[in-house]
């Protein structure tokens, strides 16, 4: 069968299949770097996308303080069926049978005056707002930290894992050497048998950073959100500049800047301002309220009637009689009704009331008492919340500043201490090579510069972490490309 005999639709359908698994493969195959990390994460975290519906919510809140100022406008409609006897509300007057009434209105209230509150309330949603605004910031900063973390996290364990790798390839060297020693007698076959148990324990050490590395990406990915971490890698960036000690601000210096640029301090400061203006609001409850109000009605009743005519009946005695003894007669006539149109009704019942309501308090149970001495309270504990808020920037800046000064007083002692062990490892390597050392010896010097290595590296990434700490007080944006 040839490709022309495949139906269009069968042949669309497999060029779609390709395109998606050919994506599928490309997005597998993407190496991540710091900033792509960082900017996935943040648009992908469920406590930002929380954040981002808390924020919306507050900005509702403050469009309806502000709608709140309107005056408000109701209409109102009714049909209604009497039965029995009820007075009309249109005519006055008794009904006895069936009557079906409408009544429509138009109804609207302004507050006057409300000891200021609905202004408070527009000012304390304000601050709630912009208070949100910078929550959703913290939270997106403490997720570019621990991205940050992950990313060096998995770097170090690449380290490792390199470092574990050259350890096993300098001992499959010995090994090499030694078996061919031991075969020419100039070794006892218990030096191979030595360096060969070194060798299994190297081995499971690369297997460890294997799985440490493993565990690192597992975990990168899963603040990613990743469905398939399987293939998951990151850009190695160069690290090979360090910044000196001498290069760091102070504390004091970095502290002054973070305190203005933090969201969380503007954040307490806001809420301390919210805070602030609720007491207001809450002192406004001591206040009268004035209101001004007006509406407009009218209605139809099945009862209202009109008089369209007359019947004449004639002549007949009222019972009055004349002096005479004459029997008085009275013309007699009788009304000829209808029921009133509901167009004549509705204009002829046209009302319109307008007026001042004033409302003073008195007493309410101690209600505006209660809330006033809860809003200091409140306040109260806002001012605390800003004051922990400073102390704990400027605990973190300090525990932050003195691990980057430490990390690299650590690196550069490291530095020392793997460069006077390769040379004396150097020296030991030789002299096992001709046999002046046993495998014991040698294998202790190997693994005190392996250990230091590891040390090397351990205190190279956490000053790394650190100074990329104090970068972010200071406003800088996270990244390893400059």
């Amino acid at each position: 069968m040839s490709f022309n005999s495949i139906p269009k639709y069968l042949g669309v359908f497999i060029l779609l299949m390709v395109v998606l698994l050919s994506q599928n493969l490309i997005a597998q195959q993407k190496v991540w770097n710091l900033e792509e990390c960082i900017t996935y994460a943040l648009e992908n975290n469920i406590q930002v996308q929380q954040n981002e519906i808390s924020q919306e919510i507050a900005n509702e809140n403050l469009k309806g303080s502000i709608y709140g100022v309107l005056p408000s406008l109701n209409g109102f409609a009714s049909n209604v069926y009497n039965f029995g006897q009820t007075i009309d509300p249109f005519t006055n007057s008794f009904a006895t049978s069936q009557v079906r009434s409408n009544s429509f209105s138009l109804s609207s209230s302004f507050t006057v005056f409300d000891g200021f509150q609905n202004i408070n309330s527009i000012k304390r949603d304000q601050a709630l707002l912009e208070a949100s605004k910078y929550d959703l910031d913290r939270i997106k900063n403490d997720i570019s930290l621990n991205i940050v973390n992950a990313y060096l996290q998995i770097l170090f364990n690449q380290e490792l894992l390199k470092n574990a790798d050259n350890q096993l390839r300098v001992t499959s060297i010995q090994i090499d050497r030694i078996d061919k020693q031991v075969e020419a007698g100039s070794l006892p076959e218990g030096a191979l048998r030595d360096i060969e148990a070194q060798y299994s324990t190297e081995e499971l050490q690369k297997i460890n950073a294997q799985n440490q590395l493993g565990l690192s990406q597992l975990n990168l990915a899963q603040l990613l959100r990743l469905e398939n971490a399987d293939d998951f890698d990151i850009v190695y960036p160069d690290l090979s500049s360090f910044q000196g000690v001498a290069d760091l601000l102070s504390t004091s210096a970095l502290y002054s800047t973070a305190v203005e640029l933090m969201p969380e301090v503007k954040s307490a400061e806001y809420n301390l301002y919210s805070a602030e203006i609720s007491k207001r609001l809450s002192r406004g409850s001591y206040m009268p309220t004035l209101t001004l109000r007006g509406s407009i009605g009218t209605g139809f009743s099945g009862a209202s009637r009109e008089v369209t005519g007359f019947n004449n009946l004639g002549f007949f005695p009222n019972g009055d009689i004349t002096t005479s003894g004459d029997t008085v007669l009275s013309f007699f006539r009788s009304a000829i009704t209808q029921d009133k149109q509901f167009g004549d009704q509705l204009q002829g019942n046209f009302n319109k009331s307008v007026g001042f309501n004033l409302n003073i308090p008195l007493f309410n149970g101690m209600a505006a008492r209660t809330n006033v001495q809860r809003a200091k309270l409140q306040l109260q504990s806002a001012e605390l919340n800003l004051e922990n808020t400073k102390l704990v920037l400027r605990q973190n800046i300090e525990s932050a500043h003195n691990d980057a000064v430490a990390a690299l007083k650590r690196y550069r002692a490291a530095e020392k201490s793997v460069s006077a062990l390769k040379t004396s490892f150097k020296y030991t390597q030789e002299r096992f090579n001709v046999g002046l050392l046993n495998s014991f010896e040698f294998n202790t010097e190997k693994n005190r510069l392996n250990n230091a290595e590891s040390e090397l590296l351990q205190a190279k990434f956490n000053y790394i972490f650190s100074t990329k700490v104090l970068d972010f007080y200071q406003g800088k944006p996270i990244t390893f490309s400059n």
